[in-house]
């Protein structure tokens, strides 16, 4: 058995981590309520955008972007991850690096090659251990994701799209439900496909001005920027909440080490002042 002293120290280690923990559950419930308020923010616009994009797909328009047109073989794919750039935060990362590699194995299977665009250094540094062909990546971001620094590395998918290179471009990043639910989620990118979004197959169009190649190319921008944009902040959302339910959870099982240990000292102490008195008892009896 440990002695006192030992205990006394484990104690006093649980109790200082715990301490840590507590503090780490309080600025993520701080942080994560500002990532919600600016992720249900960004919601409506990207789901407008989304929607008329989708509709273009259906459009009588003479001008067909690329971004619109399927390609007959896709032959290399793109993939767009979005990790977090800090751990601790349960296995939100690993969740989504999981269904990435589900796919990535998919690709392999159908003998398609595959190109990924890194956001967050989780991701970042798990696609170079794996061996994955990195053609651009993003990290630290920060508490608040500003579209200029994000649309850089994924212009870098876009554009390989437009030269043939990329023949579809995926996202995945983590959903967020709720405090306690957040989900992974892989979806395509591109080309863009109405079905996808629940948009109707009739045949019909916008009135456009000053042109439809005008605005199409530049709303097409948009929607890319918007998806971007929305997938980071759902997955800032989601990251805090992981968080604050992860260190929670860390900072209650502290509190119940710390109990037991309380126990087991005052068990050793017990059996210590216990046998000292048998010992002085002993000694007494043989005088």
């Amino acid at each position: 058995m440990a002695s006192g002293k030992e205990i006394r120290t484990k104690i006093k280690s649980v109790e200082n981590t715990r301490k840590i923990t507590k503090a780490m559950e309080m600025v993520a419930a701080s942080k994560m309520r500002k990532a919600q308020d600016r992720m249900r923010a960004a919601r409506p616009y990207g789901e407008k955008i989304r929607r008329i994009a989708a509709n273009l797909s259906h459009a009588l328009s003479e001008y067909k972007h690329p971004f619109l047109i399927k390609r007959e073989q896709v032959r290399t794919a793109g993939l767009i991850l979005i990790t977090s750039d800090k751990g601790l935060c349960g296995g939100l990362n690993s969740n989504v690096l999981r269904m990435a590699v589900g796919h990535m194995k998919d690709f392999d299977a159908q003998g398609k090659k595959y190109q990924v665009t890194c956001i967050g250094n989780k991701g970042l540094g798990f696609m170079q251990r794996m061996g994955g062909k990195v053609v651009s990546h993003i990290t630290g971001i920060g508490d608040a994701p500003h579209l200029e620094k994000l649309i850089g590395p994924v212009k870098v998918q876009l554009d390989a799209y437009l030269k043939g290179e990329v023949d579809a471009l995926y996202i995945g990043y983590t959903r967020f439900i709720n405090t306690m639910k957040q989900e992974p989620v892989f979806e395509q990118l591109l080309p863009l496909s109405g079905e996808a979004v629940g948009s109707g197959k009739s045949k019909w169009d916008y009135v456009y001005e000053p042109d439809s190649k005008a605005v199409i190319d530049d709303l097409l921008i948009r929607y890319i920027e918007a998806l971007v944009y929305q997938a980071v902040a759902e997955n800032m959302a989601s990251e805090q909440s992981a968080r604050m339910v992860a260190m929670k959870s860390a900072s209650d099982n502290a509190k119940t080490v710390i109990g037991e240990l309380k126990l087991i000292y005052n068990k050793t102490r017990q059996a210590a002042i216990t046998k000292e008195l048998s010992e002085i008892v002993g000694g007494a009896a043989a005088v």
